[in-house]
Formats: C-alpha cells, sequence, structure tokens
C-alpha cells in the first residue's frame, strides 16, 4: 500500500508539473515569436526560420524560470489532492504532512540535479545553435569578436578596410603578444602591428613595445615605438560582454573545463557566477516546492483557489525580486558575488524551515 501511495503521489506530481511546463514553453513561443519575426522581416527567409529559432530557444528560458515553475505546479497539485479530499485520505493511511512535503520537496531537489546534469547541456547546446544562426543575419556581421584555442580573435569593419587583431590571451584590461593587421577595401594588406600588450580599458587603445611594418612602394618599411594609440569600436566590457551569456554553457562544461575557459580569456567572475547561479538550481526547485507545500497544508479545508493564485504570484515576484536585488549587489561589490548568489537561498531555508514546524504540529 505505501508503495501505491509513493507512487500515486510522483505519478501525479510530474503530471501537473509536465503541464506547467508545457504551458510554460506555450507561453514562451508566443512571446519569443514575435521577437523573431520583428529581426526577420527584412529577411528573406520563411516563417519557419523565426519559428525553429524560437522552438530551440525557449526550452532555454523555460529552464532559468524553473524554480517559478515548479512553485506554480506544486501549489496547483497541493491544492488539487486538498481540495478533492486525497489529502485528507492520505492521512489516514499513515502520510503525515511532514512526509508529504519531504517526498515532494526531495523530488523537486533530484529533478534539479537531473536538469543540470542531463537537461542543461542539450538547451545549452540548443542556445549556440540559435546564436550562430541569427549571427548570420545579423546587420554587423563585418564586426567579428571570437576565442578559440589560437587566442582571442576579433574583425572590424573600417571606413577603408578592414581590420583584424589577434591576442595570445587577456589579462584583466590587457591583450598580451598582439598582432594587428589592416586591409584596404580590396584585402590588400597594408600595415601589420606588433605589440607586446595593449590597455583596450577604453575605445582608446594604448599600445606598447610597438614594431610596425607598413608598406610603402611595394615594399614593408620597419619602425619601432614605444607607445601608440589606435581607435577600436570595442573596449574590454563590450569584448566581455560578448561572452556573458550564460545560456550557452551548460553545467557539465562548466565544471569540466572551467580552466581551459579561464585561459580561453573568459572572465573568471562571470563563470564563477554562472557556476554558482546553477549549482543554486536544485534548492531553489526543493524551497519552492517547500513554500508552496506549506502554504497549502495549513488547513484541510477546501478555500478559495483564486486566493493562492494571487498569494503565489505575490511570492514569485518577491523571491524573484530579491534574487535579483542580492546578485546585483554582488556585482557591484556591496556583497561578495557568491553570497549575494546564495542569500536567497538562505533566506527562503529559513523561512521554510519554520514553516516545516508549523506543519509537522498539525
Amino acid at each position: 500500500m505505501n508503495n501505491l501511495i509513493f507512487n500515486y503521489l510522483l505519478k501525479n506530481f510530474f503530471k501537473t508539473f509536465f503541464l506547467c511546463v508545457l504551458i510554460a514553453y506555450s507561453f514562451g513561443m508566443i512571446l519569443n515569436l514575435f521577437e523573431e519575426v520583428e529581426f526577420f522581416k527584412n529577411n528573406d527567409v520563411s516563417f519557419l526560420t523565426p519559428l525553429m529559432l524560437t522552438s530551440i530557444f525557449v526550452p532555454s528560458l523555460v529552464l532559468k524560470f524553473l524554480p517559478f515553475v515548479i512553485f506554480v505546479s506544486s501549489m496547483w497539485f497541493m491544492i488539487k489532492i486538498r481540495n478533492n479530499k486525497d489529502l485528507l485520505t492520505l492521512k489516514v493511511y499513515g502520510y503525515s504532512n511532514i512526509k508529504i512535503f519531504f517526498i515532494l520537496a526531495f523530488t523537486s531537489f533530484i529533478l534539479g540535479w537531473f536538469v543540470l546534469v542531463v537537461a542543461n547541456p542539450i538547451t545549452s547546446s540548443m542556445v549556440k545553435y540559435y546564436e550562430k544562426t541569427k549571427a548570420q543575419y545579423a546587420r554587423d556581421i563585418d564586426h567579428l569578436v571570437t576565442f578559440n584555442n589560437n587566442g582571442l580573435w576579433i574583425k572590424e569593419n573600417l571606413k577603408n578596410g578592414d581590420r583584424v587583431i589577434t591576442a595570445s590571451k587577456t589579462e584583466k584590461f590587457k591583450l598580451i603578444d598582439v598582432t594587428i593587421f589592416h586591409f584596404d577595401n580590396k584585402y590588400n594588406l597594408y600595415e601589420k602591428i606588433f605589440a607586446k600588450e595593449v590597455a583596450i580599458d577604453t575605445n582608446n587603445w594604448s599600445l606598447k613595445n610597438v614594431i610596425i611594418f607598413e608598406l610603402e612602394g611595394g615594399i614593408f618599411k620597419k619602425s619601432k615605438v614605444n607607445t601608440f594609440d589606435i581607435e577600436s569600436i570595442y573596449n574590454y566590457e563590450k569584448i566581455t560582454s560578448l561572452f556573458n551569456n550564460s545560456d550557452t554553457m551548460s553545467f557539465m562544461e562548466l565544471i569540466i573545463d572551467y580552466r581551459k575557459l579561464l585561459n580561453n580569456g573568459y572572465n573568471e567572475r562571470f563563470l564563477s557566477q554562472s557556476l554558482h547561479t546553477m549549482l543554486t538550481l536544485p534548492f531553489f526547485l526543493f524551497l519552492m516546492t517547500s513554500i508552496a507545500s506549506i502554504l497549502t497544508m495549513n488547513t484541510l479545508k477546501k478555500s478559495d483557489n483564486l486566493k493562492f493564485v494571487v498569494l503565489g504570484l505575490i511570492i514569485s515576484v518577491m523571491v524573484y525580486y530579491f534574487k535579483d536585488l542580492s546578485i546585483a549587489l554582488g556585482q557591484t561589490d556591496r556583497i561578495p558575488l557568491a553570497l549575494s548568489i546564495w542569500a536567497p537561498i538562505i533566506a527562503l531555508s529559513l523561512f521554510t524551515f519554520i514553516g516545516v514546524l508549523q506543519i509537522n504540529e498539525k
């Protein structure tokens, strides 16, 4: 009998959860599709292109809001079994509030790890394909920044040609071992610049220990200068922001290739924030399910569902903005970044602990 009841709880909980995921995915499809259609309106593509891109982008969006999806589905499930008297029946068969609470909460916790290890690598690959495909239609495709095994590569479209910049690595606000190629409109090389380091904290790049090869009369003439300045559309902030999309990085990639990503020039602070944010997911799912269970287990009386809908929306908004506020404090160095990411977990844990004590008495 115990196995039968346990299977009943899990089966119906997952059924409600997947229904909420489907609803969230449908809303995401509708909202994002308008944005994609707007993006492709001046391109000669069929409607299938924005539809396909929307379908592969929305799963990552759903995962981002998964704590709120699990909260809604948990409340929905708990209200349903309370209103149809199944909750009372479960208690008759020896399933106390605290036992039901831990079954649902730990199921959400395990689900969180499953999402990180299995679902997240799939959605991150889908987002990479999404961004790569959209980049082919972007208007500023003549400008390019990429990291690979050979370091940093930058391409700029200038008024009288193109500029290609390579650097072996980055160190804070500097590029190390830099080579700059200048091409005319016919892609003929007319200048090559070597620099030991380049300060890129502003758009006015400052080069040090510079060797310049400039084409004069069909021959490259060499000159050396201590410093040299060039104007670029890029600076440190803009370059790093191009790679600050954590949706393109999977949890497993951050765990396995963390050092490799650092060596490729990714910002350590950004990687640390992404890793800690992903690690909080199972705990967020546990706590959001816990809060939903606590709110609905306080009484066995059938009550107005609208009240719980409004209460759920208020709590979701509060948690969302508290989480954003906490991360903002960490990003501005008001508090340590790791603490800012885990602070909402700590605060919700205290609330959950008090709530568990209350429902355990009933």
